[in-house]
């Protein structure tokens, strides 16, 4: 049955809000704190919160919504997207020595998309379970352990295959979407002044006004698209349709009230760049969001993990990896896959680097330029 059938659309649409953009919607946890912590030089100013804010929404609408949405995922192999599936259809058009070229970028281009695979799950959980420090700094110690214990979770039942996943992930994912949506439109409430970020020139002038200092800060601010590729990826697993609706009837906007409306706090009070995401919320609120949370970063893992089993299977497919057990989860989506060798390697490689880094901030730069080589490639 096709993913685009209109009679299944509802339901993939919300399973793939569960899974496709558990990345990119958990990415308000940490992208506006890491551009403004103060590592490039400039503090919680005017100038700089608007800079971020409009290249965060100009981000959000040229490359996720133009490029990706609209444009790359016009390209598919029998529904499957990737970047693999981008250097094949490529390859149909060129001659032997471009084709070698496009091998070798597909190749790089998809190991930058694994490498992204081991850090979203480890900077996104953490991210979450470290707003216990704000209620409880004391159990500072335990963040590690606990985010040891969720990823495990969430790799062992794997197995039962993403449409399974989906189903039990989307209706938290939808309500995580609508209290970004929520807890953003308090926010710019209190200060719609920050609005004026939408405009474009504020991204230009930020350039201008920090000069060499704003490109450095760029590996920042693709934080906030991290999972797009995935989104690519992931589309053999649930249709372009679903994931087109998805994305511009509830994630686009959840993401853009939140992000304006963690600008609006920090515009009155800048002290507020310890964890802006968290403090947005009313203190009655913080156990609540930090359980949500928590659970929407397993999501954001979700995404990934999705996108590599697809990855995977098209290298199998092309002759670049070792034929390995494939197990289709589901007799309806041919896409929906598990791969048990890519499952346990994975979740061991992940350990190693929640392990080693102890906080999400020391993993923020390394997702940078994994999230940007990618794309980079892709385009």
């Amino acid at each position: 049955m096709s993913s685009d059938n209109k009679q299944s659309l509802p339901g993939l649409t919300l399973a793939a809000i569960g899974v496709v953009y558990g990345d990119i919607g958990t990415s308000p946890l940490y992208t506006l704190r890491e551009c403004l912590s103060g590592q490039f030089g400039f503090g919680v100013e005017r100038e700089a919160v608007f800079g971020f804010l409009s290249l965060i929404f100009w981000l959000l609408v040229l490359v996720v919504s133009l490029k990706y949405i609209s444009y790359v995922m016009r390209a598919d192999n029998a529904g499957e997207g990737g970047i693999l599936t981008l250097m094949s259809l490529a390859g149909r058009h060129t001659g032997a020595r471009a084709t070698a070229v496009l091998v070798i970028m597909g190749l790089i281009g998809g190991s930058f998309f694994y490498g992204e695979v081991v850090i979203t799950p480890a900077i996104s959980v953490m991210s979450a379970i470290e707003g216990l420090e704000i209620a409880a700094p004391s159990l500072d110690p335990f963040i590690v352990p606990m985010s040891i214990a969720v990823l495990t979770l969430l790799f062992v039942i794997q197995k039962h295959g993403t449409g399974m996943v989906g189903k039990l992930f989307a209706p938290v994912m939808l309500i995580w979407f609508l209290v970004l949506a929520v807890l953003g439109a308090c926010g710019i409430m209190k200060n719609p002044e920050v609005l004026h970020a939408l405009n474009p020139a504020y991204a230009i002038e930020f350039f201008l006004h920090y000069k060499s200092v704003s490109f450095f800060a760029l590996g920042a601010v693709v934080l906030a698209i991290t999972g797009v590729e995935a989104l690519y990826a992931d589309m053999g697993h649930f249709g372009k349709v679903p994931i087109r609706l998805a994305w511009f009837s509830v994630v686009l906007p959840s993401l853009v009230l939140n992000y304006f409306g963690q600008g609006a706090l920090l515009l009155s009070d800048p002290k507020a760049i310890k964890n802006p995401f968290f403090l947005l919320a009313p203190d009655w609120a913080l156990i609540p969001m930090l359980i949500l949370a928590t659970l929407a970063t397993v999501i954001a893992s979700q995404a990934v993990i999705s996108g590599v089993f697809s990855l995977t299977r098209q290298a199998v497919r092309l002759g670049y990896l070792p034929g390995m057990r494939i197990i289709h989860t589901s007799e309806r989506e041919s896409g929906q896959i598990y791969i048990p060798a890519i499952n346990w390697v994975l979740y061991f490689a992940v350990l190693i680097v929640i392990i080693s880094f102890e906080h999400s901030s020391n993993l923020a730069a390394a997702y940078g330029i994994a999230v940007t080589g990618t794309m980079v490639l892709t385009s």
